[in-house]
């Protein structure tokens, strides 16, 4: 990486690990089942089974447009986003003028401002992608809960199994959600690199922090108590 120290790189990394290193313990450890995520997914199931028995279901027709609406707000935001990033490569002299009478002794070159900037709009696209993937995932979910059969067959398999998919399909795009929400956390540590080194691993280390403590901390373990399954 010309124009890059071993301290940039070595911040980079840890920014790298720490962000899969997260996304990882949600996903795919054991003790990911004890986080806000995964009560939520076991709230999901919950809701699903109850909406078999209501006749009417306008509720969770509302329920399911607002997360709808949630996701594209956020797919909207990152497109928003982007384009500021775009603009930012457009006016890198501007900015490298900026930075040289700041008095934090910031010193950059334009490549490096312009290989930050590009790094910062990878991490954007890879939000929007995932923002977008999870609307589309909650418009199949709709269907889904479109076909779900009336409330006089709540008790037969087919219609379990049917409030299952609706279940399993929304927590997958709710998955998709987090990963793009988790984008965004990380986006907001990355920008310390343009700072220096230093700054970056700090924020890194301070947005895992926070978001772990958000996703395992006892707020929402005494609202919520432990996962039934």
């Amino acid at each position: 990486m010309q124009g890059f120290g071993l301290l940039d790189i070595i911040a980079f990394a840890w920014f790298v690990v720490a962000w899969a290193g997260y996304g990882a313990l949600m996903e795919w450890s054991a003790l990911g089942r004890h986080s806000l995520n995964h009560r939520m997914d076991v709230y999901r199931a919950e809701w699903t089974r109850r909406m078999l028995a209501r006749e009417m279901r306008m509720v969770d027709g509302q329920i399911m447009g607002s997360l709808q609406n949630g996701t594209a707000f956020f797919a909207s935001t990152s497109l928003v986003v982007i384009g500021g990033v775009f603009a930012l490569l457009r006016a890198a002299e501007d900015v490298l003028q900026i930075f040289a009478t700041l008095p934090f002794g910031i010193e950059t070159t334009r490549a490096v401002w312009e290989t930050k900037v590009l790094g910062l709009l990878v991490i954007y696209i890879y939000a929007f992608f995932k923002f977008s993937w999870s609307y589309r995932l909650f418009n199949y979910g709709a269907i889904l809960m479109g076909a779900t059969p009336e409330a006089m067959d709540k008790d037969e398999d087919f219609a379990r199994a049917a409030a299952d998919r609706v279940a399993r399909m929304t927590t997958l795009a709710g998955r998709h959600f987090n990963r793009g929400q988790r984008a965004f956390f990380f986006a907001l540590a990355y920008l310390g690199w343009f700072v220096n080194a230093w700054l970056f691993m700090a924020a890194t280390a301070a947005v895992f922090v926070v978001i772990a403590v958000r996703q395992f901390g006892p707020a929402a373990r005494h609202v919520l108590g432990e996962p039934a399954s």
